[in-house]
This record gives structure tokens, sequence and C-alpha cells, in this order.
């Protein structure tokens, strides 16, 4: 019964989980991006790993801020030297009722459950192996170092992405598509927002499986040539979802690593 229910699945397009299309297994490889790679990013980053996109995140601002007792007093710490699991720990013994009202308990433990701590943007060494990050939800397939989508959740987050990519001078001659789904910064619009982003990762990856059999291996080394066909088609794929997610403003641009 069991081969026949994954026969039926396959046939259907869902994985096996059915969480997602299964596209006859090829998944675009994802990065999504926010400001402290802790709410909308992290929603985001689980809910494609949740449905079988390999998937990494980062966060593009100069420190990690958290909500603290007051507006003047934010909690912060560094990228890449502090877990969620230690954030978690610090503010649950800080004021319990204060960090489990507000949400970041609730959050920091969502967080902690799909990778060690957050990244920062400006940080990443594209095209170097990720291999200290295999324990990581979603990330099988982006151990490379690369990624063919970047899905950032604010204007600024996206402007910043643009501008370090411009600094880099494209050395891996590699095309990414840029994308800013613009979503407010808090608990139910990051739920909200992990769901549009699903949704448009699902088109993507359909219009790319397509496009992806006339050169497979070109395809997946990221040749342009190759990769042309579905660069062309993203921003009509873009538009069809704006009209389903008319509260979420999307902008786009293709970049190169």
């Amino acid at each position: 019964m069991a081969q026949a229910l994954a026969q039926a699945q396959a046939a259907n397009g869902t994985s096996s989980n059915g969480s997602g299309p299964d596209q006859g297994g090829f998944k675009l490889k994802f990065c999504t991006v926010c400001a402290s790679n802790q709410n909308r990013s992290m929603e985001s980053h689980l809910r494609l790993a949740a449905a079988n996109y390999p998937v990494i995140s980062f966060g593009t601002g100069s420190l990690v801020r958290l909500p603290g007792p007051s507006i003047s007093q934010p909690n912060v710490y560094q990228f890449n030297k502090t877990s969620y699991d230690s954030m978690y720990k610090e503010l649950e013994a800080k004021d319990p009722r204060l960090y489990r009202a507000n949400g970041i308990l609730n959050m920091l433990g969502r967080n902690r459950g799909v990778k060690w701590g957050p990244e920062r943007w400006q940080d990443w060494q594209i095209g170097v192996p990720r291999l200290e990050h295999s324990a990581d939800r979603g990330s099988e397939g982006v151990e490379g170092g690369v990624v063919d989508v970047v899905i950032t959740c604010e204007e600024r987050c996206w402007d910043a992405v643009i501008d370090d990519l411009l600094s880099r001078g494209s050395p891996l001659n590699r095309p990414v598509h840029v994308i800013n789904v613009d979503i407010k910064d808090n608990h139910e619009e990051a739920l909200t927002g992990g769901r549009a982003i699903l949704d448009l990762a699902d088109s993507l990856n359909k219009a790319a499986a397509e496009e992806r059999t006339l050169d497979p291996v070109g395809f997946d080394s990221g040749n342009a040539a190759s990769r042309s066909g579905f660069d062309e088609r993203v921003p009509e794929i873009i538009g069809e979802w704006q009209e389903r997610w008319p509260n979420l403003p999307a902008v786009w641009t293709l970049a190169w690593f």
C-alpha cells in the first residue's frame, strides 16, 4: 500500500510528506533574507525546508536586534557568534513572562530547531562549501554554497543584497534571481509571508523544471545560456503570483554571483 501511495503521489506531483510539488525530484536552491535572521527569513526558511527545498538564510543588519523591555532597550547580539538556544535561555532567565507574551521565546524555540544561529549575508562566502551546516534544516542541496533564488523580506534588505553582490564583482559569473517580498516584521505577517514565499517557490520551481529538461547539466552548473529560458519567465511568474498575494508587494532583478 505504501508503494502504491508513493506512486500516486509521484503521478500527482506531490512529495511524500504532502508538503509540496516534487517536480520530478528537481529543486531550485533558495536563500531567505531579513534584517536579523530571526523572524521573517526564518519562518520562510522553515516553510521551504518543510517542502523539501534546499534553503539557507541570512540577515543584513550590522547586529542582531530583538525587542527588549522598551524601544530604547533592545537585546543585541552578534551574527555568527550567538546561537538561538543561548538567546532563548538568556531571555527566559531575564523575564520569562515578557518574552513569552511578545512571542520572542516561541520564535527562538522555532529557530533553534532550524539551525544553530543567525548568519550575516555580508559574511557569506559564496561558493565555499557549507559543510559545518549539515545539521541545518534544508541544508541538503546547498552544501556547495550557491543558490538560484534569493528572497528578501524588506526593501532595505534587498538593497543591501544587491549592493553587496555588485561589490563582489561576480567572480562565479552565475546568475541569481533576487526578489523582495515586502513583509511587515511581526509574527502574524511572517506566517502569511512564509506561505506566500512557498507559493512563489513552487511556481518558480515548476518553470525551472520545465526549462531544465533542455540542458540539465548546463542548467545545474549555472550556465547563463542554459538558464535563459527560465530567466525570461521569472517576471511573468512573479506578476501572476502578485495577483494572488496583492498585499505583499514584490520587486525583482537578475543579479550575479
